[in-house]
């Protein structure tokens, strides 16, 4: 468990110096309409970090949910979770007087 979670921060990490590394496209929706094509090297470097933040976006999903699969805690341990920690004081019987409302 705690190897899967070592790895999934390791993924973050690159993920974030990939997406740091690509240049801004710009435009929005608009710049997929436009005819302007890079040149040579910048578009192949373009594409490695594009592949590469795919790459590692989904192999960061597939871990998270390997780790979720991989979590021992079942639901009984989720239901003690639940319970709370004092226990609250029984009702009183008919004719049983609480400390409380004890008059002098």
């Amino acid at each position: 468990m705690v190897a899967i979670s070592i790895i999934i921060l390791i993924v973050c990490g690159l993920l974030a110096l990939v997406v740091l590394a690509q240049n801004p496209k710009g435009g929005g929706l608009a710049a997929g309409f436009t005819g302007a094509q890079q040149i040579g090297g910048v578009q192949r470097t373009a594409d490695f970090l594009e592949k590469g933040t795919w790459t590692l976006a989904g192999s960061l999903m597939v871990l998270c949910l390997i780790s979720t699969s991989v979590q021992n805690t079942t639901v009984s341990e989720i239901d003690e979770l639940d319970t709370p920690t004092e226990q609250l004081a029984p009702a009183p019987q008919d004719g049983e007087v609480l400390p409380e409302e004890v008059t002098e």
